[in-house]
């Protein structure tokens, strides 16, 4: 319907609100979402946010949940009938989530969020609840919290400010994929100074200030994940073409394959200008898991660099498989640069296997 806003939903967890949400959501709209978990699992929703204008039995504007499995409504919920807990808990696979609205004139709307019985944990979208410090907790993030609303700042390696969105970071971190969604394990650790921003997994964070507290994203307690150092060594590149420049004074540049390197000075890699279908191929030696993948432009003197690709790996070096993420439908197209001289970050969740890379 017409008042519907974000919406992802997966068989095991997804987010959900209303239209323009948290801006006031539009008159005389509806929006009916139906969720539906495997068979022998119950769906677990949270509330994240319901901000209907309060009216006399929610009449102007309301969320009413149905369980056509147990025939059990919840609602209808307004601004002055409000859920009396964050978390619903159903014994149903099924649920039919609805929102309606007519003439009113305030209220962010709703945000709700949900995950089935077979995911410990609290279900969770917002900022970290507050553990004593140093403390390792484990929270479960559901899909679709890269587009809520709300702020991060940090990256993945020095950490990110606690007031940040919880799910969002982990989303910019990659450790979870925003489509799938996951358990996360973190710890509250003391803060520092400043909190650099930085562009990974379609996400930008912003540059902070000091703060109490920071969030530290783990693998298990007190393992944390490695680091981006962690650089797999490249044994030969190679590329669909390379481009030779002849500069204004008559010298060659050549952009060979070989410069494609990460911390290599000057100019790096280009391919000839005008050809199509290009590529650039790595080859690692060996198999290897592959976590993701750092890009970056040719330099500030150089002011080039690549706004989005596609991604390839072979273990022989003639038969290719295109990546296509956690979905598994279609081939996934990253974001890449948006100038010559910030790196950008994407992880492949879930990891390749491969000696090759395009």
């Amino acid at each position: 319907g017409d008042g519907c806003g974000h919406t992802l939903l997966t068989p095991y967890s997804g987010t959900l609100s209303s239209k323009n949400y948290p801006g006031t959501y539009p008159n005389h709209t509806a929006c009916r979402w139906r969720l539906h978990a495997p068979p022998g699992t119950s769906l677990l929703l949270a509330f994240g946010d319901v901000d209907l204008e309060p009216s006399e039995r929610c009449a102007h504007s309301s969320l009413l949940l149905a369980d056509p499995q147990a025939d059990t409504t919840y609602g209808p919920f307004c601004r002055n009938a409000v859920p009396t807990a964050p978390l619903l808990v159903t014994n149903s696979s099924t649920m039919t989530v609805l929102f309606n609205s007519t003439s009113h004139r305030s209220g962010r709307g709703l945000l709700l969020s949900y995950a089935t019985s077979q995911h410990p944990g609290g279900i969770r979208m917002g900022a970290s609840p507050d553990p004593p410090l140093a403390t390792c907790f484990s929270v479960y993030c559901p899909a679709g919290c890269k587009d809520i609303d709300g702020d991060i700042w940090g990256n993945p390696s020095q950490g990110y400010r606690d007031t940040s969105v919880l799910c969002k970071a982990a989303v910019h971190a990659g450790v979870i994929a925003d489509e799938l969604g996951g358990q996360v394990t973190l710890a509250r650790e003391k803060g520092i100074t400043l909190y650099e921003s930085a562009f990974a997994n379609g996400l930008h964070s912003k540059r902070g200030s000091l703060s109490e507290k920071r969030l530290i994203f783990h693998k298990a307690c007190h393992l944390p994940l490695p680091a981006c150092g962690d650089v797999l060594e490249v044994a030969t590149f190679n590329a669909s073409s390379w481009w030779l420049e002849v500069d204004a004074l008559g010298q060659d540049r050549a952009w060979v394959a070989e410069r494609a390197a990460l911390g290599t000075a000057g100019h790096s890699w280009a391919a000839e200008p005008g050809s199509d279908s290009t590529w650039l191929e790595l080859d690692l030696g060996a198999r290897r898991n592959i976590t993701g993948i750092i890009t970056k432009g040719s330099s500030e003197q150089y002011d080039y660099y690549v706004t989005s690709y596609r991604v390839s790996s072979s273990r022989d070096g003639k038969n290719w498989r295109p990546y296509r993420g956690s979905s598994g439908q279609e081939d996934k197209v990253f974001e890449g640069n948006a100038d010559s001289y910030g790196e950008v970050s994407n992880a492949f969740i879930p990891p390749i296997i491969a000696r090759y890379i395009r």
